[in-house]
């Protein structure tokens, strides 16, 4: 196993993909002006390199890990060659960039329709989904890049969740205490790339 950090630099050639065990990545995209936000989650269910899959070598968007994990790493030419190989992991791979595009769609729902609390609760979900466990490592500032906001927002719609006894919060962590609730809140917002991936690969 590796341990990774930088999996992907925008408009740059992508020599390895990578297929997490543990941990989460965030792709992020970019503006000129140096805005960005995230725009998608990966972790122990997918993958990487999602424009090598669909026959590209690099993509405009940044992809690094946000909570530390291992993984697999192959390189994107041994990537192709399998994929050629082989039509049944092509077509798995190809499921997965669906679902991932899904995911994606509905960060942009989110992003723009949203209220803060609801796209806190939907990114609690996400990464609660991929880490197995209760304890979500990450600091206010890295969440409030992920989301797209200034940290007072981040840390006003933490406490809307913790004053609802959701979550507790400690040093650069959150805490899930109550799941069904934490889905309650996101309602419409977390769900459907869920079940899109569900449907595409079990």
């Amino acid at each position: 196993m590796a341990v990774f950090k930088d999996m992907e630099q925008p408009n740059r050639r992508i020599d390895a993909v990578y297929f997490m065990e543990a941990g989460i990545a965030s792709v992020v995209a970019s503006q000129p002006d140096d805005t960005k936000a995230e725009v998608g989650l990966i972790g122990r269910e997918g993958m990487s390199g999602i424009a090598v899959v669909l026959g590209g070598d690099q993509s405009p968007n940044s992809t690094y890990i946000q909570i530390a994990g291992e993984g697999q790493r192959i390189a994107a030419k041994q990537l192709r060659k399998a994929m050629d190989a082989s039509e049944s992991l092509r077509s798995l791979l190809l499921k997965f960039v669906q679902a991932f595009m899904v995911q994606t769609a509905q960060t942009a729902i989110a992003n723009a329709r949203s209220h803060i609390d609801q796209r806190l609760a939907r990114w609690i979900l996400m990464a609660h989904d991929r880490i197995g466990n209760d304890t979500i490592q990450l600091t206010h500032e890295f969440l409030a890049l992920m989301l797209g906001v200034g940290r007072p927002r981040v840390t006003e719609a933490l406490q809307i969740l913790k004053r609802r006894k959701l979550i507790n919060t400690g040093r650069n962590r959150i805490f899930v205490r109550n799941r069904k609730g934490i889905e309650r809140v996101a309602r419409g917002s977390y769900g459907v790339p869920e079940k899109e991936y569900r449907r595409l690969i079990g």
